[in-house]
């Protein structure tokens, strides 16, 4: 059971500001003084470059450094710390690995395979790839249940019509991207399952898996998911900003050309010719952001004390109490999207009030002291096939509690309120 006045007790902005209600822990997390104080103690005890000094400081903030890549490989439960790459963010993984084993094993004829509800992180990439090399880009749709249609083992879907994954992977797909948890529905997608058929179909496939609104809230493993890639976000998960995570098979990242060139990315450097370091050091050139994957660690530290079945289970209780009094609220003046049942949904909700626009909902919550998100939630081909433009969206995180939910119902009486009476 999660004590969520003691947990808010260790996030300081919750002292700057009493009043808050934060509901958009999907866009970015808050975070605890231990990952700031973390921070700080890099910058005001040994602040040094890694990997290039021989003194002290240089030698500990390596120490921490790669440390945090230990423990991410833990937390994984990856088979090794070399197969963990730093990145910016999840975008800049994928676009890592579609810019390099993406470019030399995609050509034209062949196929890209990803879903309608991917986050354009996990979509544009391909898009793209897809258009320059003269590859098919082949998209995944949903079921009226928000769930994809698939005839998978183990998935017991609802859908009137499944598809047969047969019909959808071929011999000539060379990428399947898609998104463990989505970011807009809350559904969470048969990944095993639908990976361990694709690879029966097209052995030599690579699966990428967006885990960036999976990896904050669930147990993730990624041998036990059998996919070939796997990203995700520092600052989804309690983390400092500017860190991502990208994972990815020992022996496929031996394969792949450097993303970028530069400073501690090499092993030797002549006139003539250049050798590049092993995986992880060989995707990273330059120097990194040495403090936010320092805080990462800390932030891993934290959740893992919580216990991300914990997590899971606070959230999962959120998100059901949060779809009954929608529901129960607003009637069917409200349009709630993705999967009713909340076990097959991760702690978010999006929703559509009849008469009200998601940007006015989100003002006059703000006005409020409630955040939320308004828009398309970079799922633009997601909302086309909806056909709305906008939802507004609220997501649930370990510093939330049953009166944040009472207090959104509150806020979007008067707002439901307030545009009545301007139509």
């Amino acid at each position: 059971m999660i004590d969520t006045k003691q947990i808010r007790k260790d996030f300081p902005i919750f002292k700057n500001h009493p009043s808050l209600t934060y509901l958009d822990s999907a866009a970015t997390s808050l975070k605890p003084k231990s990952v700031i104080s973390k921070i700080t103690e890099y910058y005001e005890h040994y602040s040094a470059n890694i990997h290039r000094g021989i003194y002290h400081l240089s030698e500990k903030a390596s120490e921490e450094y790669e440390g945090t890549r230990s423990v991410v490989a833990s937390y994984i439960n990856a088979p090794s710390q070399s197969e963990i790459i730093f990145t910016r963010n999840a975008t800049e993984g994928i676009n890592l690995i579609a810019s390099t084993i993406g470019v030399t094993n995609v050509s034209e004829g062949d196929e890209i395979v990803t879903t309608v509800m991917e986050h354009h992180a996990n979509f544009v990439p391909w898009q793209q790839l897809a258009f320059d090399v003269g590859a098919d880009f082949k998209v995944i749709d949903i079921d009226e249940n928000g769930s994809l249609p698939l005839k998978v083992s183990g998935h017991n879907s609802k859908s009137k019509t499944l598809v047969e994954i047969s019909d959808i992977i071929s011999k000539k797909t060379k990428i399947l991207a898609i998104g463990l948890v989505s970011n807009t529905l809350g559904t969470i997608n048969p990944v095993k399952a639908i990976i361990a058929a694709a690879k029966k179909i097209n052995p030599q496939i690579l699966s990428v898996v967006d885990a960036a609104q999976a990896v904050p809230h669930m147990k993730i493993d990624v041998q036990d998911l059998g996919c070939d890639f796997l990203v995700f976000s520092s600052h989804k998960m309690l983390g400092p900003t500017g860190v991502g995570v990208l994972w990815g098979r020992h022996e496929i990242l031996k394969q792949m050309p450097p993303y970028q060139y530069g400073g501690d990315m090499i092993r030797s450097v002549a006139l003539s010719d250049t050798t590049f370091a092993d995986s992880p050091h060989r995707f990273e050139a330059g120097t990194p952001n040495i403090a936010g994957v320092i805080g990462l660690k800390e932030a891993i530290a934290y959740l893992e004390n919580v216990g991300l079945e914990s997590i899971r289970k606070h959230e999962h209780a959120l998100t059901k109490y949060a779809m009954e009094k929608l529901t129960e609220t607003f009637k069917e003046c409200i349009t709630i999207f993705g999967p009713a049942d909340p076990d097959k949904r991760a702690g978010l909700v999006s929703f559509q009030i009849k008469g009200v626009h998601p940007h006015d909902i989100a003002q006059i919550l703000d006005e409020h002291d409630i955040a939320v998100r308004a828009g398309h939630h970079c799922t633009m081909p997601l909302h086309t096939r909806l056909d709305v433009a906008a939802t507004t969206r609220v997501s649930f995180y370990i510093y939330n509690d049953a009166q944040d939910i009472d207090k959104l119902i509150d806020g979007l009486k008067i707002a439901t309120k307030t545009f009545s009476k301007k139509s």
